[in-house]
């Protein structure tokens, strides 16, 4: 089936199987020409790379590691197919912010040692993302509560909470940072800063479905 949608800023159409997940669509973009050929078989590879920085580890949306950003919404690549990604905006962590210009949470990380073996970075890095733009001033509970669903096996979660909460700061200092933001992201963060604030949900990121 031909599917449609926006990784990262730039179009992406192609063939994708009626039961591929998006965790193996995302990772395997590179391998694959806009018809679903595979590159060896004729030229006109697909202009995307592989988008790596999507992992997976459980598959079974336990370990957060695959997270994404579906119109600026953290869900589980592991837990979607990919024909849920047609007509929607994805962002990755690769689309947050760049080596040369890294994204305050990305910064931060790195600043805070909250990055070590680095597997679970990418899906940390989305899910303290979804949450800045929902909650730009969380407490340490509300850090710890929306990354329950990461796991992390290196850092003992201390200084990735220490990391959130400095990005947090470092973005209130700098208000065009929501200027700069991926545009579903951005305009998430402006919504949820109109609407009323919702008791905390511990699950509400385990669902798989846009």
């Amino acid at each position: 089936m031909n599917i449609s949608f926006v990784l990262n800023g730039q179009a992406v159409a192609l063939d994708a199987a009626p039961d591929q997940r998006a965790v193996d669509l995302l990772r395997g973009l590179g391998a694959l020409r806009p018809d679903g050929a595979d590159a060896n078989d004729a030229p006109g590879v697909c202009a995307v790379k592989d988008v790596k920085d999507v992992k997976e580890g459980c598959g079974t949306g336990e370990c957060g590691a695959c997270s994404i950003l579906v119109d600026g919404v953290h869900k589980l690549s592991c837990l979607l197919l990919a024909a849920q990604l047609h007509g929607r905006e994805i962002t990755t962590a690769s689309g947050l912010g760049s080596k040369a210009a890294p994204h305050p949470i990305q910064q931060a990380f790195a600043e805070h040692g909250a990055v070590q073996c680095g597997f679970c970075s990418p899906g940390m890095s989305i899910a303290a993302a979804a949450l800045l733009a929902e909650n730009p001033q969380p407490t340490r509970d509300e850090v710890r509560r929306a990354l329950s669903g990461n796991l992390c096996r290196c850092t003992g979660y201390v200084m990735i909470v220490d990391a959130v909460q400095a990005a947090a700061d470092a973005m209130r200092c700098d208000s065009s940072m929501l200027h700069d933001a991926p545009p579903t992201l951005r305009d998430t963060a402006q919504a949820s800063r109109k609407a009323p604030q919702a008791a905390p949900n511990k699950a509400r990121k385990k669902a798989g479905r846009p």
